[in-house]
């Protein structure tokens, strides 16, 4: 897999995880530590991609 096309997967899961993240915010039921586990995993995958994307650079 070339670095472009994972950084386009990576990209891809990111905005999943964003609309999951919107979609349980807006329920008053939602559960608050699958929230924040989401939020670390899309933190975590905006890592990735700007790692990805400076190695390129250099």
């Amino acid at each position: 897999m070339s670095i472009e096309s994972h950084v386009a997967e990576l990209e891809r899961r990111h905005a999943a995880l964003e609309a999951q993240i919107r979609e349980a915010v807006s329920h008053p039921s939602a559960d608050s530590l699958e929230i924040a586990d989401m939020k670390r995993r899309k933190l975590q995958l905006k890592e990735q991609i700007t790692k990805l994307r400076d190695a390129t650079i250099h």
